[in-house]
């Protein structure tokens, strides 16, 4: 089974969770956003799975400088442009297991899940 670690190479929550796999030594793909945008495909499945309020990061400087509308209109439809066009929206890191996706970073809920699972 394939692991995957989605976000950018500069964010320190992203370097946090690559070092903790590595030191844990969970083999493991990593993808910068940025360098290698995301599929339409991907995102809707995402967006599926997650919703937008947890997939868009609306305390990220990104989403600041959106336009009001931008921001109002937010929606699972409406995000997948977004998220295209500025791929450092998206909540950081995203970790794809394969058989679930978890947010953002915290070396419990890390350890928990190589834990108790076999992936």
């Amino acid at each position: 089974m394939s692991i995957t670690l989605y976000g950018i190479k500069n964010c320190d929550t992203v370097r946090a969770a690559r070092r903790w796999l590595e030191q844990h030594q969970i083999e493991h793909r990593f993808q910068d956003v940025r360098d290698e945008p995301l599929s339409t495909e991907q995102l809707q499945q995402w967006l599926a799975e997650l919703g937008s309020d947890k997939l868009v990061n609306k305390r990220s400087t990104t989403w600041k400088q959106l336009s009001d509308s931008q921001r109002q209109a937010l929606s699972d439809a409406t995000a997948v442009a977004l998220l295209l066009e500025h791929p450092t929206l998206m909540k950081r890191p995203l970790l794809d297991t394969g058989n679930e996706r978890v947010l953002g970073f915290k070396a419990d809920q890390y350890q928990n899940l190589f834990t108790h699972h076999t992936l």
